[in-house]
Formats: C-alpha cells, structure tokens, sequence
C-alpha cells in the first residue's frame, strides 16, 4: 500500500470488510473458493496488499467478492453476493475517482476502466469517510426501505447525537450514487438556513431568479427532469419546521428523501430507523485500522469506556494518532479522566465537533424551556449508564424531582430527555449513554454536583432494602440499584451525606456478601468503616461494619483476619446496645462461626446459643433469622461429632427455610447439603437423595461451573458411590458450603439495630 491515506489504502480496507464479514478466510481458501480461475495467488496477494498503481480490473475484484461469499456461506455465514458484488462495484467506482483526484493534482491522466460509467451531479454532498466501518445491515434496510415503492420514499435516521447518522447518509449516497442522477445534501439543523441552501440549489440545478416563496416547489420541479434523485436533510429537528422544505403532492415521486435527526416525532410523516451504537466488534475493528499498535483487548476496553459511540471512537483515534500516544495509555486516561478526556482530540473532516459539546444545544433548551427535566438529567448523570428506575425519582417523603408529584407533568418531564435523544425510554426507566452522562457532569458547577449527590445518596439509601434476608424482593431491587449506589459512593462524599454513604456502602457490601461477590465486597467494607470512624459518636454503624468486614474475611478463607474484627464488633454493640439487640446475635452467630473455622469448637458452642436465645426472643422461634443460628450451631456440633445433635438442629433451619424461601433458594440448597453430611454420618441411606437436591439448586442459582456446585455434586456422586460409609472426613470440602454461607446479617439487621436503640 501507498500509506494510510492513499487510494490503495482506502480500497483496501474496503475489500478486507468484505473479509471479515465472510469470517476471515485466509487467501488459500479465497483461492480454492474461485470457482473460475480468475485469481492467482500473487494477483490476490497484490490485491489485498493494495500493490497496483491504477484501479484493479473489475473481474478481479468481482471474483475475490464470489469467493468471499461462497467462503462465508462455507462457514454458515449469511452473505448476499448480488448485494456485496453492487457494494464493491461502487466503491471500484470511487477508487477510480480517487485515482483521478490524485491524478489531477500530480498533473497528469488517470486511467479508467473501459465502458461507460455514469456519475451523478451533487450538491454539497461532504466527502466520503474512507474510514467508514460497519452499518452493512442498516445500509441495506434503509436502500430496500428507500426502493420499496409506497411510503418508502422518505425516511428518517433517529440516533443519539455522535452516533453516525450523518457518516450513515453519506456512505449510503456514494454507495448507491450509480443508481442516481442528482444526490443534494442541506443542512437542517438551523430551519431558518434551509431556504436559502434551496435558492443555492435553484442555482445549481440551472434556474434563474426565483421567489423565495416557490424555490423549494420550483426546485422539486425541476428535479423531475433529473431523476431519480436524493435529497438528505441533516440533523433535522421535528417534521413541522422542515415541512415547507419538503415535496408536497406527487413533487417527491421520482426521488428518495433521507433525515437525520436527534428528535422523535416523525414516525407520522415516513418510516423511521433507529441507528444504534456500533457493535463492540464494529468498534474494535475501527480502532484497530486507524491506531498503529492497538491490540483487540487494549480496543476492547476503549471502546467500553466509550459506550461504543462512533463519534467518541473516531476522536479517540485523532487524539492518538496526534499526540502518538499509546493505547495502553489512551485507556487509563480514559479510566481515570473520562470527563477531561471527552473534550479532546479531534476528527479530520469535522475539527469543531467532540463529544463534550455535541449535546449543548439539547441541553441548553432544556435549561430555558423545560427545568425540571434539566434537574431530572442532571441527577440521571450521576447514576450508572444503565436503566434508571423512574420510580427512585417521585418515591420517599420528598421527591427528587417536584414534577413526579403530577402525572402529566412526569410525563411529559421524562418525555423531553427521549424526545430530544438524550435518553433512551423503557416502560419504568431511563437509560442516558455514559458519554452523555461525562458531558453532563463536566459542565455542572461543584455546588450543584454535590447537592445531587447529596439528595441521591438519602434517596437510594431510604429505597434499597434493608433487610436483605427477610424482604423476598430484596434481591431484584438491589440489583437493579447496585450499579446507581456504586456510581453516587465512588467519590469521596460531600460532608452533608457521608453518614448516608457510609449505610449505604455497607448495605451494598453485604448484598454483594450474600450472592458471594466478596471481592467486590471487601473495598466497599473497609470504605464504611472508614467513614465512619473518620465521623466518631458512630459505635453502632461501626460495629455493623465491622462485623460485614469479618463474614467477608470469614468467607474468603481468613478466620484468622475476621476474628479480632468480629470480637471487636461484639464489644461495640454490648457497650452501646441492649444486651437483646439483634446486633448482638449478629455478632455472636459470626464470632461462633469464626472460632469453629479456627478449630475451637468448644468455645464455639455457647457464642451459637447465646445468639440463637436472642433472636428466638427478638422475632420468634420461625424466623429465617433463627435459621442462620441453628446452622452455625449445628456446624460446630458436626466437627465435634454431635452428629445426632446437629440432625435436628438443621432440619428445623430447613423447615424455617422452606416455608420462608423460594424451593431453590440457595440458602435451601445449603441446608440441604449440611444435612445430607450429617445424615451420612449416622448411616440414613437418604443422604444421597439429599446431596443431589441442593447440588441441583446451586447449579440453579451458581451455574455449572461455579465451585461450590462443582463440590456439591462430588460430594452427591460420593455418597451414592460409598452408601453406608460413615468416614465424613473426605466429604467435608463440598459440604462446608453451608458452612461459609454468609449470613450476612450485619447488612440486614441494620435497621434492627437502629430501631433496638
């Protein structure tokens, strides 16, 4: 090839699309799947190294377009080889007029291809992307829309700002350009310029003076005689100010209208597509062509920082590419300055545009026209770019938003950030991509950020459960409101809210404890407990961080590391709480837990007692509650041979389970398992049967391959193998899973604790 600019170049990376849609054949299948001969292996090495100085000869290239189709449908890929073969020959067509192009400035003639060609006249159609990536399927729906007679003469291209509406339209105009005879393209983002790019276009088109009022009919009119023809309008806003730039009447007939536009509201006046972020391969591959050095997994991660936004993609690869700054680097600035970051760089052909201000028009609209909806994006930007529960906004005895209070006026509140493309709408949420969100946050003054933070913080925390074990929605709302908890608590907090951050920290903590997340557990622990030491008077919340600390230690295999922090928890709360506090229980049930890991089972059995009495007195003898004490007492009785202690001990927790847990819960299946080793060792043939039952629940809730269910079914196998052995010893690894099921009810008992104080 001739460098990253040239002609060669360009087709180049055309032809190798083509190749990675077929599945990336390697040349010596190409060849074997050239059914004519046409190529030899020197001419297609030529071809895909871009060695020739003029274009390549049309058979060639059509033959390389039938192998890479037959290799495709060889791998079960679905290729249409008329489409490819009309895709390629238009871009052979380009090729020449580069050639030409360069050809001209050097000051001398460019060879041509025999025949006729015929190229249409344009009107400020912008120059092709030689960059251009993916969109193969959009690019077809929008030609079969476009030709399918009907409605079908005019559509509309609706995406988030920087997501490729406008590159889409162009590409699709030199792509098909041989199927027109006259392509125009006009500016509509500002209404009031539109008729004067039409009095331009009069003039392009060969008509003389004509009233202002009958430019846009005269010029419709006279676009007859060049059919068919194609008008795109760019970044249109809503059908009602371009309707007097648009035919009326049989005016259109002969011709394809294309829109591109942020708004909705034009699904009543032609058909409508909604172009989506790239695919993270369609990303990958863009990066990977424009950036010297960059790695498909170094790609992979920009382009999730990025959101996959075309726009943000391409100015990514400027920046690089400008400061010869290595991917690996790109990225961790990225990682730690993605608001600073979003604002430079730059794209060849549009040097004024980057991501930080693509959005300021929407959102200066929304400042003068709609203020709540401004407050409602500003508080959505300091969420996670995942779907955001509309009701957290108008819940709790102060709404976050004051237009929640009134139907019609949320409503239509909510409706101004999808009507104006800067949130996608769900029946009970909103999703804002991260790039929107960065924007949004870097353009906020301190004051304000914090204020919302603030707000947000007191409002999650009052909207996730805080009885993790005994709310049975407990766990679909904490996942759906994890990622905005993480997102609000990653930053140091303002001093308003650093209790709240702290409570909600922790909560966060033991929700990850119970489904068995302990790494992602830990940090968010030790950063509660932080706060609130750093905060003092606050004896209570640090016990309860303190003990979270403990079961997630306990977990991770450290008995060593929990138990002073667990004995430390355990003096707070009996210096600062009833000696009936639930807190308490917590706190002994996990200490008992500790030291029988440890091997002091004797000192183990009176820390599980003491912790049973209280909360049978606290919520009565059928409360899950209960259940956590019975399995943490009926363990040690295990280790020490109790055998016929420990039976009844779990099959009262499991009753209690049964009758407050869904059938596979895992708590259940942990029983189940505990029982199964208990039953084995006093010779009851249904230890087996047992075993099998929770493996299969942990295969539910964990997966296959999860270690847990790994040892759950081994430990199932076993017994069936072994029948009436008695030798437990061996067994032991698989069925210690109820053993280290957390109990976690530092987290849950939180709001016990504050309500026994």
């Amino acid at each position: 090839m001739r460098g990253p600019g040239s002609p060669q170049s360009w087709f180049v990376n055309r032809l190798q699309r083509l190749r990675t849609a077929a599945g990336s054949p390697a040349q010596a299948r190409l060849l074997a799947h050239d059914e004519h001969k046409v190529l030899t292996r020197s001419s297609l090495s030529d071809l895909l190294a871009g060695k020739f100085s003029k274009p390549p000869p049309w058979e060639r290239v059509a033959a390389y377009v039938a192998a890479c189709v037959r290799a495709a449908h060889a791998g079960r890929i679905d290729l249409s080889c008329e489409e490819e073969l009309a895709r390629l020959r238009s871009d052979h067509a380009t090729l020449t007029d580069l050639f030409e192009t360069a050809a001209g400035k050097a000051g001398a003639p460019a060879a041509r291809p025999p025949g006729p060609r015929r190229r249409p006249a344009t009107y400020r159609l912008p120059p092709r992307n030689t960059h251009f990536t993916g969109r193969d399927a959009t690019l077809r729906e929008l030609r079969q829309r476009l030709t399918s007679g009907g409605e079908g003469a005019m559509q509309v291209v609706h995406g988030l700002g920087g997501v490729g509406k406008t590159q889409l339209a162009v590409e699709y105009a030199y792509l098909y350009r041989s199927e027109y005879r006259f392509v125009a393209f006009v500016d509509a983002e500002d209404p009031d310029l539109v008729p004067s790019q039409f009095a331009s276009l009069a003039r392009e088109l060969g008509l003389a003076e004509v009233d202002s009022e009958q430019v846009v009919p005269r010029v419709y009119g006279e676009l007859r005689d060049h059919r068919p023809w194609l008008v795109i309008f760019d970044n249109g806003e809503r059908p009602g100010t371009l309707m007097d730039a648009l035919p009326s009447g049989d005016l259109g007939s002969g011709g394809h209208l294309i829109v591109t536009t942020r708004l909705r509201g034009w699904s009543g006046r032609a058909g409508v597509i909604d172009l989506d972020v790239f695919s993270r391969r369609e990303a990958v591959e863009l990066l990977t062509r424009r950036v010297c050095g960059m790695t498909a997994a170094v790609a992979d991660r920009i382009a999730e920082h990025l959101g996959d936004l075309p726009l943000a993609l391409e100015q990514a690869a400027g920046y690089m590419d400008y400061h010869h700054t290595a991917p690996a680097e790109y990225l961790a600035l990225l990682a730690s300055r993605l608001e600073d970051m979003i604002a430079l760089g730059e794209l060849t052909d549009r040097p004024a545009v980057v991501v930080a201000t693509l959005w300021q028009l929407s959102v200066r609209k929304l400042q003068s026209q709609r203020p709540q909806a401004m407050r409602l994006l500003e508080l959505c930007a300091l969420l996670a770019p995942e779907p955001i529960p509309l009701d957290l906004f108008g819940g709790g005895e102060e709404p976050l938003i004051a237009a929640a209070a009134d139907p019609v006026a949320w409503d239509t509140t909510v409706g101004a950030l999808a009507g104006l493309g800067l949130a996608r709408r769900g029946a009970s949420s909103l999703v804002l991509h991260r790039l929107v969100q960065a924007a949004i946050r870097a353009a906020m003054p301190d004051d304000v950020r914090a204020d919302a933070r603030t707000r947000l913080c007191r409002t999650l925390l009052a909207a996730v459960p805080h009885d993790i074990h005994g709310d049975p929605q407990a766990r679909s709302r904490w996942q759906e409101l994890l990622p905005h908890a993480l997102a609000v608590t990653k930053d140091e907090p303002p001093a308003e809210c650093a209790a709240q951050t702290a409570t909600l920290l922790r909560l966060a903590s033991a929700f990850l404890l119970s489904i068995g997340d302990h790494s992602v557990a830990l940090p968010l622990c030790e950063r509660a407990l932080a706060i609130d030491e750093s905060l003092g008077q606050r004896d209570a919340e640090t016990g309860f961080d303190l003990i979270t600390l403990a079961q997630i230690h306990r977990d991770r295999g450290a008995p060593e590391r929990a138990r002073p922090l667990a004995e430390r928890a355990l003096g707070l709360h009996e210096s600062c709480l009833p000696a009936t506090s639930p807190a308490i229980a917590t706190d002994l049930a996990t200490l008992a837990r500790i030291r029988h890991l440890l091997g002091d089972h004797e000192a183990a059995v009176p820390l599980a007692e003491r912790a049973l009495r209280i909360d049978e007195a606290a919520y009565g003898p059928d409360d899950p509650y209960v259940s956590f004490d019975l399995i943490a007492l009926a363990s040690v009785h295990l280790d020490l041979d109790d055998h016929a202690v420990a039976v009844p001990l779990i099959s009262r927790a499991l009753r209690i389970r049964e009758a407050s847990y869904e059938p596979d819960h895992l708590y259940i299946g942990y029983a189940l398992l505990l029982k199964a080793r208990a039953v084995h060792a006093l010779g009851d043939p249904t230890a087996a049967a047992l075993a099998r039952r929770g493996a299969l629940i942990l295969n539910t809730r964990l997966g296959k391959s999860h270690p847990k269910t790994e040892d759950a079914f081994a430990l199932a196998n076993r017994l069936l193998e072994e029948g009436s052995c008695r030798e437990h010893g061996e067994l032991s690894a698989a069925a210690e899973a109820d053993e280290t099921e957390p109990p976690h009810r530092s987290g849950a008992r939180v709001r016990h604790g504050h309500r026994g104080r």
